[in-house]
């Protein structure tokens, strides 16, 4: 159990560094781009800071250390956000959406996981995770309602998106995210 608990916290605090730097890029292509959207941006920014300072917060008491994939996500998120934001609010969407769902869903394998055995009761951690699961939700659901009709293009666009965020999610807990998700019969 404690390396499950480590490599969650690892892949939590990696993706909201990942997602700081995806919103920190898409606020700088939306200045030229689509600049009404600056200060909602800035916004999610925030909470993706918040979180991953929650989660690193975290790390002491379970045994936990931040992810050796830091760089890539930070590397990676940029590249995204700067991406998709350059493509305008279309992008911005549809990247958001794509992270939002994935990430989501990988948050509930998380809870279900730590409660389906009451030795893995950890009060803090669940609740951290759950808080930082309804404001994601929060940000899914401003971008699908934004988010314009699909068009093929769009659709290419969030699969691409979301398969980068599952191989980095794999990549950063060596595959135990996907045993996490067997476990609990998710997968």
């Amino acid at each position: 159990m404690p390396s499950t608990v480590a490599s969650i916290l690892k892949v939590n605090h990696g993706g909201e560094h990942g997602a700081s730097r995806i919103y920190a890029a898409q606020i700088a292509a939306a200045r030229w781009r689509c600049p009404d959207l600056v200060p909602e941006l800035a916004d999610l920014l925030a909470h993706e800071r918040r979180h991953e300072q929650m989660f690193l917060a975290l790390m002491p008491a379970r045994a936990a250390r931040p992810c050796r994939l830091m760089p890539l996500w930070a590397v990676g998120g940029f590249a995204l956000g700067l991406m998709t934001g350059l493509l305008g609010r279309t992008g911005v969407f549809v990247c958001t959406e794509a992270v939002e769902r994935t990430v989501h869903r990988h948050l509930d394998h998380q809870l279900a996981w730590l409660a389906a055995d009451p030795g893995r009761a950890d009060g803090e951690l669940t609740e951290a995770i759950a808080a930082i699961q309804t404001e994601e939700e929060g940000h899914l659901e401003w971008a699908a309602a934004r988010r314009p009709a699909q068009t093929p293009v769009a659709r290419a666009l969030y699969v691409a998106v979301a398969a980068t965020v599952e191989a980095l999610i794999w990549m950063s807990t060596q595959g135990e995210s996907g045993r996490l998700g067997r476990e609990i019969g998710a997968e």
